[in-house]
């Protein structure tokens, strides 16, 4: 029998991947399927990897992450439990008691995705490998990257915390701002023209509506954002 440490976790919608998803690393294996993540690990390097199991669930949540910048759709993701076969059929099951740390919000959010020139690409081997794709990519850059979990949070916020979206959207403007030094320079870099740019300014700076950063300005004629209104913020 192998020898072998397995964590799990559970996380719902269930169907969040669409699709399984195999992480297979030299010393580990991830395997994300409806409803569950399963990871074997070699004993030998489960041991000498300090905290190997908190780095696991980090990496695992980026890839959720990752996934919600395209779906805009919010997750829970369990904390992992853990037990080891032995190679004598012996089984080690360690309880882990933390809560789990995310948070749903109310509703779902429809979003179409569109290329570069507005036509709808939606089909769903396309969506289900742009899912793995910003999961992976995300996965990958959060281990080395400080500016990209920043960002990846901040969008998460703005899934969860709705009646705030807007603030949140705009800190990801501004950190990316601050990072290529200066708005000009930020949007060479993006591609993203300068109309485009300061619309979303507008949407979460100006405009008298419940989800921006200046409600205080226009108290007594506040108004909700339109679903149009927040599509666009996303989508810039």
């Amino acid at each position: 029998m192998e020898d072998v440490v397995i964590l799990e976790w559970n996380y719902s919608p269930e169907n969040y991947f669409e699709e399984d998803i195999l992480v297979d690393r030299d010393n580990y294996k991830i395997l994300i399927s409806t409803g569950k993540v399963e990871a074997h690990i070699n004993p030998e390097y489960y041991e000498k990897q300090n905290n190997l199991r908190d780095t696991l669930h980090e990496r695992l949540n980026d890839r959720f992450l990752g996934v919600q910048l395209f779906s805009h759709q919010p997750y829970k993701l369990s904390k992992a439990s853990m037990h080891r076969l032995h190679p004598d059929g012996r089984k080690d099951v360690t309880v882990f008691v933390e809560s789990c740390v995310m948070t749903m919000s109310v509703g779902n959010v429809d979003v179409i995705a569109t290329d570069k020139d507005g036509n709808i690409v939606d089909s769903k081997k396309e969506r289900i490998d742009k899912k793995k794709e910003f999961a992976e990519l995300a996965a990958e850059y959060s281990a080395t990257d400080t500016l990209v979990p920043f960002l990846l949070r901040s969008y998460n916020a703005s899934v969860t915390d709705p009646e705030n979206e807007l603030v949140h959207l705009y800190e990801i403007r501004d950190a990316l701002s601050k990072k290529f030094s200066g708005e000009s320079r930020t949007r060479e870099i993006l591609g993203l023209s300068k109309p485009k740019w300061s619309r979303l300014g507008q949407l979460a700076n100006n405009e008298p509506i419940k989800q921006g950063r200046h409600r205080g300005q226009s108290l007594g004629a506040l108004r909700d954002a339109t679903n149009d209104e927040l599509q666009e913020a996303r989508k810039i």
